[in-house]
């Protein structure tokens, strides 16, 4: 079992560049840009007001993970987090629902990945906003947060889940956040 900690930041387009700017200059290396399409599953066995199990879909690969909430401290989250690649997503969708787990939630999120230390550093564009979150130890968040200078970033408590939940589109069961004709394709 392993703990993950993070803070995640709502951002304006204007901070947004502001961030990309500064990543090199303070010695961040990229690491990529992904569009992922992420699937909560929910059923009898699985309270999802607590936990989640979530399949995220990357092109053809795909990544289970099972996420668990802990007390947050100040403006960090704390999780239990185990995850492990899916060699082929859609069989593994089948065993979901063959084990009685159906989709609940379903979004799409444009990913920026890069690295700062033992810090890991994302810049996420969702349907309804635009977001950064900064993950690994107390201290490597307090440190990249600080080596950004970025002035009057707004702090954001919900997950993506939560965020879906009020900006999402209902279909049927599930709730889902969706970027439509655009899908895929980075706007800025």
């Amino acid at each position: 079992m392993s703990i993950e900690i993070e803070k995640k930041f709502r951002l304006t387009r204007n901070q947004r560049e502001q961030v990309l700017q500064r990543l090199p200059e303070i010695g961040a290396k990229r690491k990529g840009e992904e569009f992922e399409v992420n699937t909560l599953y929910g059923g009898e066995s699985l309270d999802t007001t607590r936990a989640v199990l979530r399949l995220r879909r990357i092109g053809n690969r795909g990544i289970l993970t099972y996420k668990q909430s802990l007390p947050p401290r100040l403006d960090l989250k704390f999780r239990r987090e185990d995850e492990t690649r899916v060699a082929d997503p859609a069989a593994m969708e089948l065993i979901l629902e063959a084990l009685g787990l159906v989709p609940v939630l379903v979004y799409e999120k444009r990913r920026e990945t890069w690295r700062l230390g033992r810090a890991e550093l994302v810049l996420d564009e969702l349907p309804f906003g635009l977001f950064m979150e900064i993950e690994g130890s107390e201290t490597d968040i307090r440190e990249v947060e600080n080596q950004l200078a970025i002035k009057r970033l707004r702090v954001e408590v919900l997950s993506y889940p939560r965020l879906v939940l009020k900006r999402g589109v209902t279909k049927g069961t599930v709730v889902e956040s969706r970027f439509g004709s655009t899908q895929g394709k980075t706007r800025r």
